[in-house]
């Protein structure tokens, strides 16, 4: 099979997103398939090359300037008529603000197709397969002159994300799924295909991959400096209506265990009061660490530190963060903070033996508290070899994912 690769790391060009895919799709070169990438990326982090496969490079530095000028479009921050001022110092990020807001019509969708239509002149792909989001490309590969077949792997959902408002919400990405051959969806997505829902039509062209994030960890760096105290560390970023600190906090200062020590590593605090912390320091002390975004050396080496992993569920129901993977790969024992009844985190953590869940509406009562003692008695010290977690979690391979592409695209 000959397959093209559309990644898009423009907005943020250190997603697990495109390095998820490049890993199943290098998989596919070492098993003899031809795999070409077209990466979009801002034009200053280069993506990582694989041995084996080709690749071409799509740099959208104006779209890069315009992101940062006009903070993304968040809420709040720079007063929306100061950030327009300051994009009229850069003119091609001014342009590339016209053609998207204004027009419509963002450079890097008709960048992508020109480029997608060039590609399969000269290579003649039998598939081609746009990782979302973002969407860009598999908006492009949609509408692009192409000879084989069509397919889009949703990671992360177009319509039904709570993050963002999807332009032309599911009527947009039912155009979408006409033009394409298959799309591959993560298992919280299979709701929005089911009898009476907005995609019911296009079931036949769905599949279910899901994410392939598990891998071997990396060599764990040498710990210096390890306090006796049993260590609980949140690795990932915070955002004030997905994912929170409040109840972790809340709940380890509740039980005030002068033996366990409470870590945050990573940004997002830029977005709460600054005093937020100041009263869960006064109970915990030093046994409260707030390292903010770290290196990812550094990173790494605060999580070979760990005893216990924390993680802080989303406050959507149809969206998995790949870092629970990573948690699963390190062995660790996971303390899953859950703001959902439906979280879709809960059947992996109900897989995994070194797992409790707690949700944040069971509160800091005694209950909640007996159960996170005991756990963290029985199993704060505990370890799982990382051929365990293959064994318990095969689908989240990357070689589960080579399989379904083949499967799907090489028919």
């Amino acid at each position: 099979m000959k397959l093209l690769c559309i990644l898009d790391s423009v907005e943020f060009p250190l997603a697990p997103t495109p390095a998820i895919a490049r890993r199943a799709a290098a998989l596919l070169a070492q098993q003899g398939h031809m795999v070409h990438f077209l990466e979009l990326y801002d034009g200053e982090t280069l993506p990582a090359e694989l041995p084996g496969c080709g690749r071409t490079l799509l740099p959208f530095s104006d779209e890069r300037v315009m992101n940062r000028v006009l903070e993304f479009g968040n809420p709040g921050g720079t007063p929306v008529p100061l950030r327009l001022l300051k994009l009229c110092a850069h003119p091609a990020a001014a342009l590339a603000a016209v053609r998207q807001i204004a027009f419509k019509k963002p450079r890097r969708i008709s960048a992508a197709k020109k480029a997608i239509e060039s590609l399969d002149a000269r290579c003649h792909f039998d598939a081609a397969v746009a990782v979302a989001a973002p969407y860009a490309g598999s908006f492009a590969l949609a509408s692009a002159r192409f000879g084989g077949k069509k397919a889009s792997w949703q990671m992360d959902p177009y319509a039904a994300n709570r993050s963002y408002n999807a332009p032309g919400a599911f009527d947009r990405e039912k155009q979408l799924l006409e033009a394409l051959d298959a799309v591959f969806i993560a298992p919280s997505m299979k709701q929005y295909y089911a009898p009476g829902a907005p995609l019911e039509r296009f079931a036949g062209k769905a599949h279910v991959l899901d994410f392939p994030s598990l891998v071997p960890p990396p060599a764990a760096p040498a710990v210096t400096g390890k306090s006796s105290r049993l260590r609980c560390v949140f690795v990932g970023s915070l955002y004030p209506t997905l994912r929170t600190p409040h109840y972790a906090l809340e709940l380890f200062c509740t039980l005030n265990d002068p033996n366990l020590e409470l870590v945050f590593v990573g940004g997002g605090w830029e977005n709460y009061p600054a005093d937020l912390l100041e009263p869960y320091r006064k109970i915990l002390g030093d046994r409260l660490i707030v390292t903010g975004p770290l290196p990812a050396k550094q990173a790494a080496e605060e999580l070979a530190k760990a005893d216990v992993l924390l993680s802080l569920g989303n406050g959507v129901d149809n969206q998995v963060p790949s870092k629970i993977f990573e948690y699963f790969a390190a062995g660790r024992p996971v303390l899953h903070l859950a703001k959902l009844e439906n979280d879709p985190c809960r059947p992996y953590f109900d897989r995994w033996p070194l797992a409790l869940t707690l949700l944040e509406s069971e509160g800091t009562g005694p209950d909640a508290l007996t159960r996170l003692s005991a756990f963290l008695a029985e199993k704060g010290r505990c370890r799982l070899p990382f051929e365990e977690a293959a064994r318990l979690f095969e689908s989240n391979t990357p070689q589960a994912a080579a399989r379904c592409l083949e499967e799907t695209l090489g028919g």
